[in-house]
């Protein structure tokens, strides 16, 4: 069997920066083992699977070990797969996630904009267990649906830190992210998720669903400016809709290929 497979670095303007997401648009779905197995030797963070669905796509995302509730650099990566290399009529693509609910991106020249779910944390408290993870003792510890948020006192805290996978990786959260008000952007973060196979994510869009509502309140401002500090790194612009979070980026492909097995 042959299957269309992109490679697409998501949150970036160039190759070889953002985050690399495998896209592979489906006839229908496979079968959920061979999804997995696919994901595992793409050895990505994610790999968005897409089958088209009427007027909309069904969209599922996996790690290299697990399914994932909501992934947004992928999202972002499948749909640019869509317009720029699959013929996708027209500027707006509807997703739906049987795990997240409706996802959209509209294509605004080279920006593409997605519309997902904000995830407002809420505090929670017991820092000396969270500081463990890591080389510095976070400030404040908040709990959104997936991951926990850690908030350190600086940019260069946020650069410097030094993560214990061993011990984060038994916290029962997809990953955590530590985070800090920026001195160029409004915040700056780095996500880590070794129990999801992710050992530091490069770009993570699903996470600034819960950093654009926590800075939004913090900073009492709408529309935001973040950076992802990881070694390939990444920008995005975040606005706070209440409800909903949309996040802005670019996207470029790496590479158009076929799976055959």
């Amino acid at each position: 069997m042959n299957q269309r497979i992109y490679q697409i670095d998501a949150f970036t303007d160039q190759v070889f920066a953002g985050n690399p997401a495998a896209v592979c648009p489906l006839e229908h779905w496979l079968d959920d083992g061979l999804m997995q197995q696919i994901a595992s030797e793409n050895n990505l963070s994610e790999t968005a699977f897409i089958v088209k669905n009427g007027e909309q796509y069904d969209i599922r995302w996996f790690t290299p070990t697990i399914e994932v509730d909501l992934c947004g650099h992928a999202t972002l990566a499948a749909a640019y797969a869509l317009l720029f290399c699959e013929q996708h009529p027209g500027d707006f693509i509807r997703f739906y996630s049987h795990r997240s609910g409706m996802l959209t991106v509209q294509r605004q020249g080279d920006l593409l904009t997605l519309d997902f779910p904000a995830d407002v944390p809420t505090q929670i408290q017991n820092l000396p267990a969270w500081g463990k993870g890591f080389d510095m003792q976070p400030m404040e510890a908040w709990q959104g649906k997936t991951d926990l948020l850690l908030l350190f006192e600086s940019e260069a805290q946020i650069r410097e830190l030094q993560p214990q996978f061993d011990i984060i990786g038994q916290w029962e959260v997809r990953g955590v992210i530590a985070t800090a008000q920026g001195v160029s952007t409004d915040f700056v973060s780095r996500f880590f998720a070794p129990q999801s196979g992710v050992p530091e994510d490069p770009v993570t869009g699903s996470a600034h669903t819960t950093l654009t509502p926590f800075w939004g309140e913090r900073l009492q401002k709408k529309e935001l400016s973040a950076a992802q500090l990881s070694a390939r790194g990444g920008r995005l612009h975040c606005r706070w809709n209440d409800e909903r979070v949309a996040i802005s980026g670019q996207a470029r492909l790496y590479l158009r290929g076929s799976i055959e097995w």
